[in-house]
C-alpha cells in the first residue's frame, strides 16, 4: 500500500506548508509568526531545492557535466512574467467571478506552464546538439548558452533590458513549496522508473549501456528537457515572489552555486541534493551571526569574513568527503540498514 503512505506523506507535507505560510502573515499563526527575513530563507531554500534536485537528474543521475542551469531559470522566469505582465490582469478580470484567489491562482498556474514549456524547448534546442559531448566539452556549451542567454535578456526592452522589470506578486511560500515537493515526487519517480535505470546505466558506462540497447541520445536529451523544465519552474517561481526580475539575478555564479549544492550533498542522491541546497542556501546567513574577536587593539570581524569562511569549509568538505555528505545514498538507506540490523539472524543460539 505505498501510494496510501505517499497520500498521507502528501497531505501531512502540504499541511506543514499552509502552518509555515500561515506564519508569514500579519497576523501570524495563532500567536506563531515568521518574520519577513525568515520567510525568504524559507522561500529561497524551496526554490534552490527545485533548482538542485532537477540538475541532479542531469549531472547526479545521467553523468553530463551541465553548468548553465541559470539560463534555463531565467528563460522561465522571463517568459512567465512576460505572460503575466501583460495578460495577467485581463484573465483575472476575465475569471473575477471565481473570486480573487483562485483568479491569481490560475494566471499564476498558466504562467509556470508557460515557463516550463519555454525552458524545456530552450533545452531541447541546446541538448540535441551539445549533448553529443562530453565533460568539460559540454559544460562550455552550457555555460555559453546561459550567457548568452542572459546577454540577449539583458537587450530586450519589452521585458525590461538592463533596468529589470516589474513582476506581479503571485507566488507565495504556500506555492513554491508546493511545487518543491512535486519536483522531488516526480525526478523520484524517474529515478526509480525503467527510465531511471537507463539514465544510471549511462552514467556508470555510457558504451556499455549503449551496446546493451539504450538509446543513449534520447535518454540524456530527455534528462536534459526535463531538468530544464523544472528550472523553468523555479525561474516563474522566484519572478512571481520576488516581484521583480535583473539578469544579474541569472550570472554565471548562479549555475554554480546549484552545482556546489549537489556536489556538497551528493551527486546521484535526491536527499543529498535537498541536503546541499538547504546548507547552501542558510550557512553564509548563520556565518552572519559569527561573533567579533578583540586581539589586543585589533578587532576581528568574522562575519565580514564569512564568505571566505564559507569556501574554506566547501574545500575542507570536498577533501574529507570528495562524494558529497551522502554520497549516492539516500536518508531512507540508514533506516533500511538498521531495520536489518535489528532482525534476528535465524541462527541456533
Amino acid at each position: 500500500m505505498n501510494w496510501v503512505k505517499s497520500i498521507i506523506v502528501g497531505i501531512i507535507a502540504i499541511a506543514i506548508l499552509y502552518v509555515l505560510n500561515a506564519a508569514m502573515s500579519a497576523t501570524g499563526f495563532f500567536g506563531i509568526g515568521i518574520d519577513d527575513y525568515q520567510s525568504r530563507l524559507l522561500v529561497f531554500i524551496a526554490i534552490n531545492v527545485i533548482l538542485a534536485t532537477s540538475l541532479n537528474l542531469i549531472n547526479g543521475f545521467t553523468g553530463q557535466f551541465s553548468i548553465g542551469h541559470a539560463g534555463f531559470m531565467a528563460v522561465g522566469a522571463y517568459a512567465s512574467a512576460y505572460f503575466t505582465v501583460t495578460h495577467g490582469k485581463a484573465i483575472e478580470t476575465s475569471l473575477s467571478g471565481l473570486g480573487e484567489t483562485v483568479a491569481s491562482s490560475i494566471v499564476l498556474l498558466l504562467a509556470i506552464g508557460i515557463g516550463a514549456l519555454v525552458a524545456a524547448i530552450a533545452g531541447l534546442i541546446v541538448g540535441i546538439p551539445s549533448l553529443r559531448l562530453k565533460g568539460d566539452y559540454l559544460a562550455i556549451v552550457t555555460l555559453g548558452f546561459a550567457e548568452i542567454i542572459r546577454i540577449v535578456i539583458l537587450n530586450i526592452d519589452a521585458v525590461g533590458g538592463a533596468t529589470g522589470y516589474q513582476v506581479p506578486g503571485y507566488a507565495n511560500f504556500l506555492w513554491i513549496g508546493i511545487f518543491a515537493i512535486i519536483t522531488v515526487v516526480v525526478i523520484h519517480n524517474i529515478v526509480k522508473s525503467d527510465a531511471g535505470r537507463a539514465l544510471i546505466s549511462i552514467r556508470e558506462d555510457e558504451l556499455a549501456a549503449e551496446a546493451m540497447g539504450v538509446n543513449v541520445t534520447r535518454y540524456k536529451v530527455t534528462s536534459f528537457v526535463i531538468g530544464s523544465a523544472f528550472a523553468g519552474v523555479s525561474g516563474v517561481l522566484f519572478a512571481h515572489y520576488n516581484k521583480f526580475l535583473s539578469t544579474n539575478d541569472f550570472q554565471f555564479i548562479k549555475s554554480f552555486e546549484i552545482i556546489i549544492m549537489i556536489v556538497i550533498g551528493g551527486m546521484g542522491s535526491m536527499t543529498g541534493a535537498i541536503l546541499g541546497a538547504i546548507i547552501v542556501t542558510l550557512l553564509p546567513e548563520i556565518l552572519r551571526l559569527l561573533p567579533a574577536i578583540q586581539i589586543g587593539e585589533t578587532t576581528f570581524q568574522f562575519a565580514d569574513l564569512r564568505l571566505v569562511i564559507f569556501a574554506l569549509i566547501l574545500i575542507l568538505t570536498m577533501i574529507l568527503r570528495p562524494q558529497g555528505i551522502l554520497g549516492t545514498t539516500e536518508f531512507t538507506d540508514f533506516f533500511k540498514r538498521f531495520r536489518r540490523a535489528d532482525k534476528p539472524t535465524g541462527g541456533l543460539e
